[in-house]
């Protein structure tokens, strides 16, 4: 006789389904999603079955960013929209909630649930105490740190009453390894951080809230760093375990660079792979940290 699965275990198997499509029917939100670690997170969303609103900034990211929608609704069957918005304004964060609202809501009931939030969206600048500017220290600010609090807001009521939303924060190693030039990148990441932990309790019953630190992702940031930010980060680099880079695996584009760099840096697909680990139902138990996506750069504790 074939014994019956227990209550958990057969609860873990309706979570986990095929494992494939784990997050079929939800609404995700990623922002900065048009290319590098945002579309990377998109794909791997639309590959469990989530529908998704990808937002971006600026103009030139629209033809790519609509490519994208098209290539996850071909590919996945998932929906997909597109939404121009800067998530460093005070109301750009709250119009992509409501488009996502406008065009996922029930047409009859006009419920409407937003299950994933992915703050994705930032920029980065390197400038030493005395290089400092007040507008560059709003910039940053008002993008990586106001832009997800103000999105996370908006999307409040929408949230899920069971703990079954998920939202990830986009921080990075920065955050916590002291790189000189950078006072306020590092301290947007800083002040991301903080914020998960805060909003781990306060939407403890709506959703879990995680944060991931990447370190050099293979993203058009990392690859316009100049050589004294190479140089400042190669000890980093050369004690990463996972960044040693491989012949033959490694693309060449990639292996002949890392050589001189002291490691490689991740691919995109890497961190997103993390992401999507956060915001499966599997999950459910992780709640108000940082986890590792840097390849051993940062050890969390």
């Amino acid at each position: 006789m074939t014994p019956q699965p227990s209550s958990r275990t057969a609860s873990t198997n309706l979570l986990s389904g095929s494992g494939q499509r784990v997050l079929e029917g939800r609404v995700g939100i990623v922002t900065g999603a048009s290319r590098g670690i945002g579309a990377a997170v998109a794909r791997n969303l639309a590959s469990k079955g989530c529908n998704l609103v990808l937002n971006y900034t600026s103009e030139s990211s629209t033809e790519k960013t609509e490519a994208l929608a098209k290539e996850l609704e071909s590919d996945h069957g998932v929906q997909a929209i597109v939404v121009q918005a800067d998530m460093g304004s005070e109301n750009g964060p709250k119009l992509v909630v409501e488009v996502a609202k406008n065009h996922f809501q029930h047409p009859k009931t006009g419920r409407f649930q937003l299950d994933v939030i992915i703050n994705n969206a930032g920029v980065a600048g390197n400038d030493l105490i005395e290089t400092v500017t007040c507008d560059e220290f709003a910039r940053q600010f008002n993008v990586n740190v106001r832009g997800p609090l103000l999105l996370v807001q908006a999307a409040l009521p929408h949230l899920p009453n069971d703990r079954s939303g998920r939202v990830v924060n986009v921080s990075s190693v920065s955050a916590s390894l002291g790189y000189a030039s950078q006072s306020v990148y590092g301290g947007t990441k800083a002040a991301l951080e903080s914020m998960t932990r805060t909003w781990s309790r306060e939407l403890a019953e709506r959703a879990t809230v995680n944060a991931i630190n990447p370190g050099p992702v293979t993203t058009d940031m990392y690859l316009s760093t100049d050589e004294t930010f190479t140089a400042q980060n190669k000890p980093f680099i050369e004690t990463t375990p996972l960044a040693r880079p491989r012949k033959g695996i490694d693309p060449d584009d990639i292996y002949e660079p890392a050589t001189k760099a002291g490691g490689r840096p991740a691919y995109s697909e890497e961190i997103a792979g993390v992401v999507g680990m956060l915001c499966s139902p599997e999950a459910a138990w992780t709640t108000g940290s940082v986890i590792c996506a840097n390849g051993g750069m940062k050890f969390s504790v």
